[in-house]
């Protein structure tokens, strides 16, 4: 099955922030239609035979926008999220157009998404055409914290087509 539009959500914690962050940002650009909370596949990430994982992974490489998330972690993003992007084969999301979004306590580790994030799934083959995100951990719930964001950025994303339902990856 083919997605409009995912998140992948690479926090520990289940239904963070970040999660709801994500969430948030996807709605703005059109709406999720697949939700990949990787807390809820941890214990799988290194099982290189789980067929679950290999399923999301080709469900998130056939969409056509993917918001990817993280808390900023050490100046960076997660391990979880790491090892799920790991999955991806070389290439493994060309034709994908990617966001990044990292969430942080404070305006010191802004530029984590940019030297981090996207530098990863442009390797990965994904497109993108816009800055990467990053909001305050304070202020996620805002919906005034994407609006600049958002204004820069649409110009640059994907028409996209009309969702149909979204699909919660369960647990």
């Amino acid at each position: 099955m083919s997605h409009r539009v995912a998140v992948v959500v690479g926090n520990p914690k289940p239904r963070s922030r970040t999660y709801e962050a994500a969430l948030a940002l996807a709605d703005r650009i059109g709406g999720a239609d697949l939700v990949v909370d990787l807390a809820d596949h941890a214990g799988e990430l290194f099982d290189w035979g789980s067929e679950t994982v290999s399923d999301l992974v080709e469900q998130v490489s056939g969409s056509l926008v993917v918001v990817v998330a993280s808390p900023t972690y050490k100046a960076t993003y997660t391990g979880l999220l790491k090892a799920f992007l790991d999955r991806f084969p070389h290439q493994g999301l060309g034709g994908v157009t990617a966001v990044p979004l990292m969430l942080g306590a404070s305006s010191a580790h802004s530029l984590a998404p940019e030297h981090g994030l996207r530098q990863v799934l442009v390797e990965l083959g994904a497109s993108v055409p816009t800055r990467a995100l990053y909001v305050l951990d304070a202020e996620h719930a805002d919906p005034a914290a994407y609006d600049a964001w958002l204004a820069s950025a649409a110009p640059f994303l994907p028409a996209l087509p009309t969702v149909t339902q979204t699909e919660v990856v369960p647990a």
